[in-house]
């Protein structure tokens, strides 16, 4: 069977880029063009020959535009088998004319459930009925039908028909039919999530005993973990929308990403966003683990901090400022080889310095991240939701717990501590002073591990702890990493409580003169 000549096309998108042209070039080719709403009135206007759908059906649109193109004339045009004897006699006996293309998108739902403040009836009137319907019917005909849903297939399309006397090939008709079913069953992931999320009115509920997500690829990686596993990036969509790294990010210049790359991409922007709105914040991540943060009056000052925390591990690291990277910290950044650099902007110039190492990716945050999101992980025998750590404490939510009152400059610190042992591997230990990590523990079996290890890093970097506060981002099961912080020369302690030996470990704390406060939170990190 040759493939066959489009000669009639069914045109209703409410993305309408492109549009215009794909129907203009269409319309030189002799195709006939039916339309609804919006979009036969873009065409019209633009001067392109295009009539309503109800010349077709031989029925108005009705009920607000929600039943226009569910009619057996347009249904049976699409799904009609051209090669069927009983096909063709019922459809010259009902009147079916066959439509050979369907240029069709969807109602905007993932974009309108996204939007802060959306209605549950804005939500509802943003799922699609006639379009999947349409849809689906010219992918399942895809023997004889072309169905467009992707702006960037048009040209493919024209070309094709160009070449081929108005028809399609039959390759590029499946291709395009696999799209349609990714499309709706995402589509319907979308609402089937959107409502699983709401009451009876539209208010807001807990998650129920199944979801759905959708993913699709976004970039290949150049290899996974280790050089020998493939690996790729994938936007999600989970019903409030899509998240993807292009939204958040763009790569300026350097080799692709690879798949620890995106990880400590994640590590240190999540980290730097808790500095954001406050002053220059400098964060140096390598393997997912901060070895280095600090603040500063200007950026190049909580840069060299940062890297004084621990002068080894930021060689071939990644680094995340919160503000735009400036020459004079660029110049410093620019003394070691660093894998990727992250800002919100990059001023005058310093791309130019920057660019000329090729292996060095620069990286452009374009927003916030979100922080109020789910989470997921994978094992080999499920998957592990969870909702983002997005905790945080305050000055007055912090329970003194020592004899001793913390001083307004060892708050400080406490609460610098604090956000940088949320982001550290369990077990974690972070001494830090002024603004300033002076040393980071991370990853052990044992707290009191990882507390020699902030210790003995602190002392290879010349860093003096004396004065410094620790921050734990678990309780100490044992008064014996609280005193082996002590024993280093911190002065104050913040750490969740909640160990059955917290009267022991304040004592501790008393008998040493340390200021000690619970969070009541708890920054586990796996």
């Amino acid at each position: 069977m040759s493939d066959p000549v489009i000669k009639r096309a069914l045109v209703s998108v409410s993305d309408k880029t492109g549009i215009v042209e794909f129907c203009r070039e269409l319309s030189v080719m002799g195709v006939e063009i039916f339309s609804t709403g919006g979009t036969l009135r873009k065409l019209q206007e633009s001067g392109i020959d295009a009539a309503s759908i109800a010349t077709i059906t031989g029925f108005p649109e009705i009920m607000d535009g929600r039943v226009k193109t569910l009619h057996p004339r347009i249904h049976g045009g699409l799904l009609a088998v051209r090669g069927n004897e009983d096909h063709m006699a019922q459809a010259k006996e009902n009147g079916i004319g066959f439509i050979d293309l369907v240029v069709v998108n969807l109602y905007p739902f993932e974009a309108t459930v996204a939007k802060p403040g959306v209605t549950f009836e804005e939500a509802i009137e943003n799922i699609d009925i006639g379009g999947p319907s349409m849809l689906r019917s010219a992918a399942k005909n895809n023997e004889s039908v072309t169905v467009v849903t992707d702006s960037e297939d048009y040209d493919r399309v024209l070309e094709e028909m160009r070449a081929n006397g108005g028809a399609t090939s039959r390759s590029t008709r499946l291709q395009l039919a696999g799209k349609v079913f990714e499309l709706t069953s995402r589509y319907d992931r979308a609402i089937a999530d959107y409502l699983a999320g709401v009451q009876d009115g539209g208010a807001p509920r807990e998650g129920g005993d199944s979801m759905t997500i959708g993913l699709e690829k976004e970039l290949d990686m150049r290899y996974g973990e280790n050089p020998h596993q493939s690996a790729g990036f994938y936007r999600l969509t989970d019903g409030g929308g899509s998240r993807c790294f292009g939204e958040y990010f763009r790569k300026l210049h350097g080799k692709e990403l690879s798949y620890n790359n995106m990880l400590d991409i994640a590590g240190a922007t999540g980290l730097v966003e808790e500095f954001r709105g406050e002053e220059p914040a400098a964060v140096i991540v390598k393997h997912t683990n901060p070895c280095g943060v600090a603040q500063g009056g200007t950026l190049v000052e909580a840069y060299r901090k940062a890297f004084s925390t621990d002068t080894q591990s930021p060689f071939g690291g990644i680094i995340a400022f919160n503000v735009p990277l400036d020459m004079e910290t660029a110049l410093a950044v620019d003394e070691i080889f660093t894998e990727i650099l992250i800002a919100p902007d990059y001023e005058e110039g310093v791309l130019d310095l920057l660019t000329k190492k090729k292996n060095r990716r620069l990286v452009l945050q374009k927003k916030a991240l979100p922080q109020e999101v789910a989470e997921y992980r994978s094992t080999q025998f499920g998957m592990l939701v969870q909702g983002r750590d997005s905790g945080a404490v305050s000055r007055e939510e912090l329970k003194v717990m020592t004899k001793r009152r913390p001083s307004e400059q060892e708050l400080d610190d406490m609460l610098f501590a604090w956000k940088i042992a949320k982001h550290v591997k369990s077990n974690t230990i972070v001494y830090a002073r002024n603004r300033q990590t002076i040393g980071v523990g991370a990853g052990q079996m044992s707290r009191i591990d990882s507390a020699k290890i902030a210790r003995s890093k602190a002392a290879e970097a010349g860093l003096e702890i004396k004065g410094s506060a620790v921050a734990s981002d678990a309780f100490f099961p044992f008064a014996d990493g609280l005193l082996a912080a002590a024993e280093a020369g911190a002065s104050a302690v913040i750490q969740p409580g909640g160990s059955i030996r917290d009267d022991e470990v304040i004592a501790a704390a008393d008998e040493k003169n340390l200021a000690m406060v619970f969070t009541s939170m708890r920054h586990f990190r796996h």
